[in-house]
């Protein structure tokens, strides 16, 4: 009985300090940032949404800044490019990542951990250098711009609409999202490798047995089997880059606007907390909801399976 005892309260343990602290460091802070959201504003400070006056309790919600947002096509049109390079970056990193996880995970033994290193090395130079050398490297004269201007590169990419122009590569949405690939690549990497390091290769050998190809073992096997680390990647990914604000602000332009400079400006240029609160708000629920959706179609998913 003690035994007993002693494990849930152990598994309760373990439950509840992952709980608690998203609790502290995620719903406190969501909760504070919804309620100056609601608030009015005076000078340096909010007035209180819930007051007691001569025996009467009021709850006063100011909801003019979440009307607001849905009048001016300003926010829509940032949020829907926020959403759009996010789900570009992702993909790309989708797209880059899973070879070179592949390739970590089928290498030998004694070369993995180097590898793993070479993904993990960028971590070791602040965030902030990473992005600045991209500066250097797509600015006329830095060695990147000029291969891509001596394969006539440019040309493909005004072609597209990624460049304003031929050989301007800074402050357009290429620069944007070449600098936010290559810093949110590694999040991709990492949890494909994991996962496709756990991989049972006597699967592949059994699909081989029954005539497929290694193509289609390929798309019918592996593809399928890393789907959690697909997700995983794609979400620690995703996420960031929708209210990223250092990328779009060094590397991009006025044409790629993201919400993370919208709450920059809102915060400390314009000084309006409450409206700069509403647009926080409404980002962060453009991303939870339709992820608590995902997750619970997935649950059901795997209960239809059992």
């Amino acid at each position: 009985m003690n035994a007993l005892l002693a494990r849930i309260g152990g598994r309760t343990v373990v439950i509840a300090v992952p709980f608690l602290f998203l609790l502290v460091f995620f719903l406190f802070p969501f909760v504070i940032v919804g309620k100056i959201s609601v608030s009015e504003m005076e000078t340096v400070s909010f007035k209180d949404v819930l007051t007691w006056s001569d025996g009467v309790l009021t709850l006063a919600l100011r909801f003019s800044n979440y009307v607001f947002i849905t009048e001016d096509p300003l926010y829509f049109k940032t949020y829907l490019a926020s959403l759009h390079y996010a789900l570009v970056t992702t993909l790309l990193c989708l797209f880059i990542g899973y070879p070179f996880a592949y390739f970590m995970a089928r290498a030998r033994p004694t070369l993995q951990p180097a590898l793993l290193m070479l993904v993990m090395l960028p971590f070791w130079t602040s965030f902030l250098l990473r992005v600045y050398a991209w500066r250097g490297l797509l600015t006329e004269g830095g060695w990147v711009a000029e291969l891509i201007f001596a394969s006539g590169l440019d040309q493909v990419l005004y072609a597209v609409g990624l460049i304003a122009s031929p050989g301007k590569l800074m402050h357009t949405p290429f620069s944007l999202v070449l600098g936010m690939t290559y810093t949110y690549l590694p999040f991709m990497i990492l949890p494909l490798y994991g996962n496709l390091a756990k991989l049972d290769l006597r699967l592949l050998e059994a699909a081989a047995d029954l005539g497929a190809t290694p193509w289609v073992a390929f798309w019918k096997v592996t593809v399928p089997l890393s789907k959690a680390g697909i997700i995983a990647g794609s979400m620690l990914v995703f996420i960031p880059c929708v209210g990223e604000f250092v990328i779009p602000e060094l590397l991009g332009g006025p044409e790629t606007l993201m919400i993370g400079r919208v709450l920059w400006d809102e915060f400390f240029s314009n000084n309006d907390w409450p409206m700069a609160s509403s647009v926080a708000v409404v980002m962060v629920l453009l991303i939870i909801v339709p992820l608590a959706i995902f997750n619970k179609y997935q649950a059901e998913a795997q209960e239809s399976r059992k």
